[in-house]
């Protein structure tokens, strides 16, 4: 069990470590077929695949332990919402509680702390953000899923990439709801803003005053540290609320535009060495809590990611 919630160890913490890619390894590296409905979220129920993303996990989970660091480690679930699962050939399975307890039992062997975040995500494509759904709208949408959540006993909830601020709102409106601390995660371009044209800044102060219970931190995830460099170094976003506020990347291997990545037929990546040579160059200027990373890494990655925190923390 962790000493401290997670909320203590955000609080007191330099640096957090948090996962590298997961289901685009599953695809390309494992070939597994993926649910058309809820994706990997279903892996847990076939016995060679459950232990196929365990492996996964467990290589994180020794880079965290290996380097001393809180680890933060999402339930593989962005695409299983109520929706999505009635949908599925998993319907009559507790796949939000079942992900968060096969995680549970993995940390059980670690002693660095392991923080559990139920993730979920937009509703349709966070890639495009075409199809925006009102604040109340989402809210209704979201709330069963993660009132589910609560249920798991996870540690935390994890909204990732989301393209567009009213989705986002009503998400954290949800969020807050449960009572549970939460994350907010976008999906954001080269030029500072979100997929529906919201500039970082203005996203960050809309959900802090129409939330009660604001999130903790906000972040992005799916986009390469230089591409999150130039969009913090706006003359929008380079404020006191964004500095204050924005404190996590889970970065992607490839610098390309969320257009290009929707696009791409293959996996984009680049080496260890060079991935965290620009995410050094972004934490220089803006010296991020969160990491980790996203499509396109793997341990090799994280390892490295892992050394630039611990150092922060000696």
């Amino acid at each position: 069990m962790n000493e401290h919630t997670f909320t203590e160890t955000f609080n007191t913490s330099s640096a957090l470590l948090t996962e590298g890619a997961i289901v685009e390894r599953l695809r390309h590296e494992y070939r597994i077929p993926l649910d058309e409905q809820i994706v990997h979220a279903g892996l847990i129920y076939n016995e060679q695949h459950r232990q196929q993303l365990a492996a996964i996990y467990r290589e994180y989970l020794d880079i965290a332990e290996a380097c001393r660091l809180p680890l933060l480690l999402m339930t593989p679930t962005r695409r299983a919402n109520r929706e999505r699962i009635a949908a599925s050939a998993y319907k009559d399975r507790h796949v939000l509680k079942d992900n968060a307890a096969f995680l549970s039992g993995l940390r059980q062997s670690y002693t660095t702390p392991v923080y559990i975040g139920g993730l979920t995500g937009c509703r349709e494509d966070a890639y495009s953000g075409q199809k925006c759904f009102s604040v109340e709208e989402a809210f209704d949408y979201h709330l069963p899923t993660l009132l589910d959540f609560r249920e798991s006993g996870v540690d935390f909830l994890f909204a990732g990439i989301m393209p567009e601020l009213s989705e986002a709102t009503g998400m954290a409106k949800a969020m807050e709801t449960t009572g549970l601390p939460y994350i907010i995660s976008f999906m954001i371009g080269r030029n500072g803003r979100l997929m529906d044209g919201t500039f970082i800044h203005e996203a960050i102060e809309k959900i802090d005053k129409q939330t009660s219970r604001p999130p903790i931190c906000y972040m992005a995830n799916c986009v390469h540290p230089d591409i999150l460099h130039e969009a913090l170094l706006h003359p929008m976003n380079d404020t006191e609320l964004v500095k204050a506020r924005f404190d996590g990347i889970q970065a992607n291997a490839a610098a390309l535009s969320p257009e290009e990545l929707d696009g791409c037929s293959c996996l984009k990546s680049s080496t260890a060495a060079e991935l965290s040579d620009r995410l050094l160059s972004l934490l220089w200027d803006f010296p991020l809590k969160i990491c980790g990373g996203c499509c396109g890494t793997d341990a090799s990655h994280l390892g490295m990611f892992a050394d630039i925190l611990a150092n922060r923390t000696r």
